[in-house]
């Protein structure tokens, strides 16, 4: 069935996500150029390893980068955010928590709390889920979110103690609260689905969002029996 023109319209005003596989030897990560439509501005989220695809991707998009989305601290999610931001002189966004958990630091950069950022006609809603780390932040973009080493679609991300634990189960719950079932998500890393997958296939098929309660969830995002070798066979 083909849309009508109403439909049309309100698809090509919609928010558009490119997706960058980058990668670094063995390490994997997926970067997200989202443009606005209509201004032809964009954000990119969590920049790394590969600066030539990404220059590559914002020029063959034909758009304005005006900002640059950190979901938390670790290197292979800020490799290139201060290039980037220097280059096509743009302000990096981090969580203040993060900030002062990692000791992050920029000359670009600009703490955030929850307050929407604006970028032409997209409202970025900032989204704090703790538990990989203090001050990781998932970006709601209309009907796409952003979430870094939070969620997966095949699982969540590591958890170093009991705290952090039960705050990623919470987090995980805010998430399930405020997604609609039609949200795409996508994450900074694979194993082995395409990021963005539906929010309602990962309710279905990531076991991290079944569990009743922060204990029991605790008990198996630390269970001893994951060894380092299969530290990301989150079944």
């Amino acid at each position: 069935m083909s849309m009508s023109y109403q439909e049309q319209v309100r698809a090509a005003t919609k928010p558009q996500v490119i997706m960058l596989k980058v990668s670094h030897h063995r390490m994997i990560n997926f970067n997200y150029l989202v443009v606005d439509p209509v201004s032809r501005l964009a954000v990119i989220v969590d920049p790394a390893w590969e600066l030539d695809k990404i220059n590559a991707a914002i020029h063959q998009a034909g758009v304005d980068l005006v900002g640059v989305l950190l979901t938390h601290s670790h290197g292979d999610h800020t490799h290139l955010a201060q290039t980037v931001a220097q280059s096509y002189h743009c302000p990096i966004w981090m969580s203040q928590r993060e900030i002062e958990y990692a000791g992050y630091h920029a000359a670009q950069l600009i703490p955030i709390d929850e307050s929407p950022l604006l970028v032409g006609n997209m409202k970025i809603q900032p989204v704090l889920t703790p538990g990989h780390t203090p001050g990781s932040t998932c970006y709601l973009i209309d009907k796409n979110i952003f979430t870094g080493d939070v969620l997966f679609a095949e699982g969540c991300g590591l958890c170093p103690d009991i705290v952090a634990a039960h705050d990623m189960y919470s987090s995980l719950e805010r998430l399930k609260a405020i997604m609609a079932m039609d949200t795409r998500v996508f994450p900074g890393h694979s194993y082995g689905k395409v990021p963005g997958q539906y929010f309602s296939t990962l309710l279905k098929e990531n076991i991290y969002l079944q569990f009743p309660d922060k204990s029991s969830f605790a008990a198996f995002r630390l269970r001893k029996r994951q060894s380092s070798a299969r530290v990301f066979d989150f079944k």
